[in-house]
């Protein structure tokens, strides 16, 4: 059996890859009442090369929004601006899934329904920061993060059905060809299985498994609406992005993806340390091989990816030591449309300009060069 390489095709789930490079999700900030510039099709047809591209994290409610001009998936504009995305990203021969987001407590009073306070397993504040625009200048800025409150538990229902609705509204009416749940970064689903966000005393608090049970729900909701195969989720062991934080992640990690294993979902992406820092954090240890093992051996058949400040030549070591089925990339896929052939060819690849990744226009979205045009 030959070793697989970073651009050989593979199948995960429903979906035939033609590499085993990812476009990691990226949130940009340029999609003004929640719905994609028209800009945003052409951003995604120019990373079409990739084996699999995942949207910028996507609110699943107006509720589930924490960042100024973030898409949604929950209005029939967000969905026919979508529909542009996707049959760009289609003729251009890619394949593209959408990140189903709900942020829970990083969100601000202003970007809320009726100016109301962000929701939470508990009514804890993040000391984290939140993307506002001044609507006068339309300048953004960062901003603190407002007072969440708890989310009573007769509210939980309906965000489990938004997760499906979203899943669904993606695939059926968006020509997504799958989904990703947000299940990372101290965003609502983390927030619920860790324990420095999640004081809750109730079936969805204490216990790993009480804790763990909202991001299940979610994810079972959204294999219902739209298979298995179609279905991906991204986890964040250890990252400490927005202020979160578990007393002892590897027995809850473990314990979740022995519970996805059985759903037949399309992959688990895991991203690897601190979110956009380093790979290893000296105070947080954490055994990934020993998380994958526990998946494979819970009966775990989706395809394995990792993230996080992956270059070349360590995607290709991890591939080819079957560490991971793919890699995403994610700040490098901002500055080099043409990431595979880059990687392919071991070109010189383009600096990203970091002023440009939050909000703006074409500069630094659908400029940079590829090798051809260079």
């Amino acid at each position: 059996m030959s070793t697989p390489s970073l651009f050989d095709s593979i199948q995960v789930g429903d979906l035939h890859l033609a590499n085993r490079v990812a476009m990691a999700p990226l949130t940009r900030n340029r999609a003004p009442n929640a719905v994609p510039a028209d800009i945003t099709a052409t951003y995604y047809a120019q990373r079409a090369s990739a084996g699999l591209l995942i949207t910028e994290a996507t609110a699943i409610s107006h509720q589930g929004q924490g960042y100024a001009d973030v898409p949604g998936l929950y209005g029939t504009e967000q969905l026919d601006a979508w529909k542009k995305v996707t049959n760009a990203v289609h003729a251009a021969g890619g394949k593209i899934v959408t990140q189903l987001w709900h942020v829970g407590r990083i969100s601000h009073n202003d970007l809320q329904p009726d100016g109301g306070a962000p929701v939470a397993p508990s009514a804890i504040i993040a000391k984290s920061k939140t993307y506002l625009i001044d609507r006068a200048t339309g300048k953004g800025s960062f901003a603190p993060t407002s007072q969440p409150r708890a989310l009573d538990a007769a509210e939980l229902p309906g965000i489990v059905h938004a997760y499906a609705a979203a899943a669904r509204n993606a695939v059926e009416t968006a020509g997504f060809d799958g989904v990703e749940i947000h299940g990372a970064n101290g965003y609502l689903l983390d927030q619920f299985l860790k324990t420095g966000a999640n004081q809750r005393t109730d079936d969805y608090g204490g216990s790993i498994e009480n804790r763990a049970r909202l991001l299940l729900e979610a994810t079972r909701a959204a294999v219902d609406a739209v298979g298995g195969g179609k279905v991906g989720i991204r986890l964040s062991p250890v990252t400490p992005a927005n202020d979160i934080v578990d007393a002892d992640p590897q027995p809850l990690f473990d314990y979740v993806v022995r519970q996805l294993a059985p759903l037949g979902l399309a992959y688990i992406h895991i991203i690897e340390g601190a979110t956009g820092g380093p790979r290893e954090l000296p105070d947080r240890p954490f055994d990934y091989a020993a998380l994958k093992a526990a998946y494979r051996a819970a009966g775990g058949k989706g395809a394995w990816m990792t993230n996080n400040a992956y270059d070349a030549s360590l995607a290709e070591k991890t591939v080819a030591d079957g560490s991971a089925d793919i890699v995403a990339f994610g700040k490098l896929y901002i500055a080099n449309p043409d990431l595979v052939e880059r990687l392919r060819q071991k070109a010189p690849l383009n600096a990203w300009d970091q002023s440009t990744f939050y909000g703006g226009g074409e500069k630094g979205y659908t400029d940079y060069p590829t090798l051809q045009s260079a």
